[in-house]
């Protein structure tokens, strides 16, 4: 399975569980059905779906793990609509205004009342653990969904020393003497036909450009006016693609077809078979391309990261 997404996490300290201590860490919370009055639960699934049933997938050194997070959903409309009909109700019968403090207390028996009728909607997020490389990588588009399994896990596990990792040259800075031509690409990396560009200053405005020339007048034009790059389109060694951002996550990955061959080429053939092959090939070309992008950026400050 591909991620979509990344946002990379740097053990600050070494992690000092074994793949087995952490199967069984995750089965003592493991996903249970919301019921039925409860608004959401979550859990550890296995990241093979009906196809396994370990909760930590190992391949090559790297443990894949999967949050299933479920949410009884009750439209708010709905809700508001028998509000006020039980507060016209109530006004009418008794002859007086119904306070705040009754609303509130009517809007939490409604919704307690709706709760076991309303639908459910579940959530997958997938993210793996790499000891030997120090890195944890969650497959999320938000900080919100990250920190959901992030948490979740030191909650599971007792303790998660984990941060953003840090570097030495702001992002924004380098990728914007990119486009200046003041620096350099690092070899393998190339720039594709999209960016964001904002005025640093703090209503400053945002350009979005998809489809043009980076080395154009028009990106020109805004980068002389001050603008710096929040976003850069890039291909890396011609066979991964993403949008880079200041914060050093990475979205809309796409993976080129060197990688979709050497899936083929494994003889994978059931389910099981083919998350491990495309879970093997895929955590080997993260494990060289988050240290290019680290080194990118000024190389990694590992001031605060406690190596064993």
């Amino acid at each position: 399975m591909w991620f979509k997404n990344i946002i990379a996490y740097r053990f600050t300290k070494p992690f000092t569980l074994s793949d087995t201590e952490l199967e069984q860490k995750l089965e003592e919370s493991p996903f249970t059905p919301c019921g039925p009055t409860e608004v959401s639960r979550q859990g550890w699934v296995s990241p093979l779906g009906r196809h396994g049933q370990q909760l930590v997938h190992v391949t090559n050194g790297h443990w894949m793990i999967c949050l299933k997070r479920e949410d009884r959903l009750i439209p708010s409309t709905v809700v508001k609509e028998a509000v006020a009909e039980k507060v016209a109700e109530i006004e009418e019968t008794q002859m007086r205004k119904v306070t705040k403090k009754e609303k509130d207390e009517l809007k939490e028996q409604i919704t307690h009342e709706l709760l076991p009728r309303a639908f459910t909607r579940s959530k997958l997020t997938y993210a793996y653990l790499s000891p030997k490389d120090g890195f944890l990588i969650v497959n999320a588009s938000s900080a919100k969904a990250a920190d959901d399994i992030t948490s979740y896990l030191r909650k599971t596990i007792g303790s998660l020393p984990i941060r953003i990792p840090s570097v030495n040259q702001a992002p924004s800075s380098v990728m914007t003497s990119w486009l200046t031509k003041d620096a350099l690409m690092p070899t393998g990396f190339e720039a594709d036909e999209e960016c964001e560009l904002r005025d640093p200053g703090e209503e400053g405005g945002v350009v979005r450009c998809k489809g043009v020339e980076l080395d154009g007048e028009e990106i020109g034009t805004h980068l002389e006016a001050g603008k710096q790059v929040f976003k850069l389109a890039m291909t890396w060694e011609e066979n991964i693609s993403f949008i880079m951002n200041e914060d050093l996550s990475i979205k809309r990955l796409k993976f080129g077809d060197v990688m979709q061959e050497q899936l083929d080429d494994s003889g994978a053939e059931d389910a099981a078979s083919k998350f491990d092959a495309s879970f093997a090939i895929m955590s080997m070309e993260f494990a060289k391309l988050l240290p290019a992008i680290l080194e990118a950026f000024g190389g990694e400050d590992k001031s605060a990261i406690i190596e064993g």
